[in-house]
């Protein structure tokens, strides 16, 4: 499914960068008690828990270098996205039927978009987010309604100023204080 390939490609290729730009793994990110390290862990075994559920067998990763750990686990999911049939593999999600590329083009993409963010923070940077991403960030809060807010999702909403940005506004709805920069609408 190319498709699902080129939409993780997307996701992934600035997450990566913002991986490889980590100095401290031990860094705290806006993720309570996680740090930065913390956050690259979840990112790659959530991913792993939903592929190994789905019958694919992926190799064991070193621990130790959560970037190298990261690029594995990409290249993996890109090869596995490459083989034809795996990207259209259906099964039943939790909103009801859908694909296995479907899931993590979208759902998995969601979370390379809004944890970039966390581990830019980690370092007291601000990760630029494009319309469309925020498109998608905002889409999917919609869309999820009060299940986003569910136990160890998000926190709930946080207020931002008259004056915010449109990223500080949709990071908002998922309880991150976005460094609040002056709207240019």
């Amino acid at each position: 499914m190319a498709d699902s390939l080129q939409t993780w490609t997307a996701h992934a290729d600035p997450f990566t960068e913002v991986v490889a730009s980590i100095t401290d793994w031990d860094a705290q990110s806006p993720c309570d008690g996680w740090t930065a390290r913390n956050v690259v862990d979840h990112v790659v075994d959530t991913e792993r828990e939903f592929l190994t559920g789905q019958g694919f067998d992926l190799p064991n990763l070193d621990h130790s270098d959560p970037s190298a750990r990261w690029r594995a686990h990409d290249a993996k999911v890109r090869e596995l996205l490459a083989e034809p049939g795996v990207g259209d593999k259906t099964y039943d999600g939790h909103f009801g039927p859908t694909t296995v590329g479907e899931t993590l083009s979208q759902f998995y993409g969601f979370d390379l978009l809004v944890h970039r963010w966390d581990l830019a923070a980690s370092h007291g940077e601000r990760a630029l987010l494009t319309d469309p991403e925020l498109d998608e960030i905002d889409s999917a809060v919609t869309g999820w309604g009060e299940h986003a807010y569910a136990p160890g999702i998000f926190a709930r909403p946080v207020d931002v100023p008259t004056d915010a940005d449109r990223q500080a506004e949709v990071l908002a709805r998922t309880g991150r204080v976005d460094r609040v920069t002056t709207a240019t609408r």
